[in-house]
């Protein structure tokens, strides 16, 4: 979760610094001890590269750090409403839509429960930034559905699904599976989540997929009964094959768990797990 970011980039910064101080020191001192006075400067000469790369790289990452000092205070302590403020300051008014800064204020909207705050960001950050709204598709796109919207989660996911790349695409078409699912648009939700359980890669897709084609669905759709809850056992059986025991789907929702927008399944995800290992 975002708030083991400020811890862990702490520790991260103590390392380092630790580290770089390290080589440095050895790099300037290790001749003072081993050589004879005559190789000392010959040595310095031609390893300064070395020792000024050090010097910046430890210069670099401290001014970072000490720039971004309060940032990393506020995920230390996960004070998310002083933190929402702080970033309001630095994105919204002071006009620095960077891609890191937008996502932590967004997810950080999302910790806090306001679906309206980030569905408003989204909005600022197509004025000046679009690109990064479908970057993001996942955590705008959730809001909408935790903030009731659901008829506009499905127009944001449908201009989306084939628009977003990388490991988020399938991910963005299974949201707007679910949105559709969520508007009591069945058939359409049973034609995306039936390509899901057929081709998807990832077992977490796959078994929610089939969970919903076999459940809610199915029976929502009497007439494709049969058919859909054949998918869903072929997709049942490919999760089975991919994660045999229980731990390995709980593991796979932890590693889950971790982002942001995961936050609306947790449910889903254990009664999926229910539904593939023990109902025989």
């Amino acid at each position: 979760m975002i708030g083991e970011f400020g811890v862990k980039f702490k520790s991260i910064f103590v390392l380092l610094n630790l580290t770089l101080l390290l080589f440095l020191g050895i790099l300037i001192m290790l001749p003072l001890f081993i050589m004879d006075s005559s190789f000392i400067g010959p040595f310095w000469q031609s390893n300064w590269p070395f020792i000024l790369i050090l010097v910046l790289l430890l210069l670099g990452f401290n001014t970072f750090y000490f720039m971004n000092r309060k940032l990393f205070l506020l995920l230390e302590k996960e004070d998310w409403p002083a933190l929402v403020r702080y970033l309001e300051d630095v994105v919204i008014q002071r006009g620095r839509y960077s891609s890191r800064l937008v996502r932590l204020l967004a997810n950080s909207y999302l910790v806090l429960a306001d679906s309206a705050a980030v569905m408003s960001l989204e909005n600022k950050t197509a004025i000046a930034k679009p690109a990064l709204v479908d970057a993001y598709a996942l955590v705008f796109g959730t809001a909408r559905i935790l903030g009731k919207d659901i008829s506009g989660a499905v127009r944001f996911f449908a201009v989306r699904k084939d628009k977003v790349k990388g490991e988020d695409k399938e991910w963005v078409r299974w949201y707007h599976a679910f949105a559709l699912l969520l508007d009591h648009q069945f058939e359409k939700a049973g034609g995306e989540f039936s390509l899901l359980a057929r081709v998807s890669q990832d077992g977490i897709i796959t078994g929610l997929s089939s969970y919903f084609l076999n459940g809610t669905i199915a029976k929502a759709l009497p007439e494709k009964e049969r058919e859909l809850r054949e998918i869903s056992a072929q997709g049942r059986e490919r999760v089975l094959k991919a994660l045999p025991g229980v731990k390995g789907w709980e593991q796979e929702a932890a590693r889950m768990s971790s982002e942001i927008h995961a936050a609306v399944l947790s449910k889903y995800m254990e009664e999926t797990g229910r539904w593939l290992y023990y109902n025989e």
